[in-house]
């Protein structure tokens, strides 16, 4: 499905031997920013990173759900070659990481650390909030989730006391699953960033570079740290500052608030089981719709803040210079539009997410680059970038080397993003969305792929679903034909 292979490093001028990386992954957090174009976002910590690096507009996760896009990412293959699409991907079933260390890196915190790299983990950057295996009742073994990757674990509970409730937290301790019956879409009453768990990870992290920052000058390793921020996910929790620096701006309704007639439409009923300050009706009012985004864009304000706390302490510690940056959201969220709150769906709003990358030296500042990348272009990015000598991966590695693009280049990479959900398969180019069900669109090794209801849209005018032209735009719909799976989803 591609149109070139994975990029050597010859050619590239590395001002830093073996950099340290910072992966920033943000749970939930669509392109709703400044530095997407959206004015009436409040995102000035991520806005003035971007301009130190590069923003990518047409990136997509693979599966628009937080465990089987982390799976995607952390191990760089398509659901289509894992069959990873659930949650608990990385550690149940069949897709399940194996725990023995005779294998060859299962994901890229592996691999760096398997190079000599200091690994840490804080906060949610594969599945579990903590990186350890535990349910949302508490039970559990508490064992990795990403077998050996990570030297140390370094996520604060404070007054939750265990990831999950740090996860799904309300002030003071409270959360969602501590069996009180707290389920309420928002709370922002809280004075202080730290009285929040994402405060708190941030606080960490910056005690932690400094710590890694004096390893790396006693013993000359590199460090990847993991920070894994929960913001904007639900519930919508942050500051009464966050909340009230809303109440005067204009704030744009969603794009096409209607019902859409399609079959992957759903019903958002992650959303709907919070208790709301209103009337509960589907679809819901303006006035209601706005409160919601409203709610969304401050805890956006407010995981910004955080971010930009991190960002400013590798400056405080002369680390930006040495340090690769990755900015990530794990896949985007519908906020009304197509009357949908959420997530799981196989359209734009779900599977474009926010990603920015600064290589020192390498990537073009104040770059906006319009190719369509995966997030498995992650893995051999990172590999790329720190040229690694041990480089022996596990699985396969779908994705490629984001290096050309980061130095300003427009070679594309691919024809079309593939995504999963479900029963569901989505190719994406840059100016349609072709969506069907995998039974339909598997072929044979050399055969024609099978005609089955499909979905078929033209997003040159708005990135949201409105009309379904599979009949009525048939040369575009060719095109797509030699981008169909040639093989079925392993299972």
């Amino acid at each position: 499905m591609a149109l070139c292979s994975m990029t050597g490093t010859d050619a590239w001028s590395f001002p830093v031997e073996r950099p340290n990386i910072l992966f920033i992954a943000v749970d939930d957090l669509r392109p709703e920013l400044g530095c997407y174009g959206i004015p009436h976002a409040q995102s000035p910590h991520l806005d003035r990173f971007a301009k130190t690096a590069v923003t990518f507009q047409k990136h997509f996760v693979q599966v628009p759900t937080c465990g089987a896009s982390r799976f995607a990412m952390l191990t760089g293959q398509s659901p289509l070659q894992s069959g990873a699409l659930g949650n608990q991907s990385l550690y149940q079933g069949k897709t399940r990481l194996r725990s023995n260390e005779g294998v060859a890196a299962q994901t890229f915190p592996e691999l760096f650390r398997r190079n000599g790299y200091e690994t840490v983990c804080i906060g949610k950057i594969s599945h579990t909030p903590d990186g350890k295996v535990f349910n949302y009742d508490g039970t559990g073994d508490g064992r990795s989730e990403l077998p050996h990757a990570w030297d140390q674990f370094a996520t604060p509970y404070g007054p939750w006391k265990r990831g999950w409730g740090t996860f799904f937290a309300y002030e003071a301790g409270r959360h969602r699953e501590d069996g009180s019956g707290h389920k309420d879409l928002m709370e922002f009453t809280a004075k202080t960033d730290d009285a929040l768990p994402d405060g708190m990870m941030a606080t960490a992290a910056i005690e932690k570079l400094a710590e890694l920052k004096s390893l790396r000058l006693e013993t000359g390793k590199p460090f990847l740290m993991g920070l894994g921020f929960f913001k904007p996910h639900l519930p919508w929790v942050a500051t009464e500052a966050d909340w009230k620096a809303f109440a005067d701006v204009e704030i744009t309704p969603p794009n096409e608030p209607s019902k859409l007639n399609s079959e992957w439409f759903h019903n958002s009923g992650e959303f709907y089981k919070y208790r709301v300050p209103w009337k509960k009706t589907r679809p819901l009012s303006l006035s209601d719709r706005m409160s919601s985004k409203r709610a969304y864009l401050a805890c956006v304000r407010y995981v910004d803040r955080q971010i930009g706390r991190v960002l400013n302490s590798l400056d405080e510690l002369d680390l930006a210079e040495d340090t690769i940056v990755v900015v990530w959201g794990d896949h985007g969220w519908h906020l009304g539009e197509s009357a949908i709150w959420g997530k799981h769906s196989p359209f734009d709003r779900s599977l474009n997410s926010v990603l920015m990358i600064r290589v020192p030296g390498v990537s073009k500042p104040n770059h906006q680059c319009d190719e369509l990348v995966e997030s498995t272009d992650l893995y051999p990015t990172l590999m790329a970038a720190c040229r690694l000598e041990t480089t022996e991966t596990a699985f396969p590695l779908d994705g490629f080397s984001l290096l050309p693009l980061l130095q300003g280049g427009e070679q594309p990479l691919r024809e079309a993003a593939l995504s999963m959900f479900g029963k569901g398969f989505t190719l994406r180019s840059k100016t349609h969305r072709l969506i069907g069900k995998n039974k339909d669109l598997w072929t044979s090794e050399h055969g024609e792929a099978k005609a089955g209801p499909m979905e078929f849209y033209n997003l040159t005018k708005t990135i949201d679903p409105v009309a379904n032209v599979i009949d009525s735009e048939p040369d575009a719909l060719d095109k797509f034909k030699a981008e169909w799976p040639r093989k079925k989803i392993q299972k």
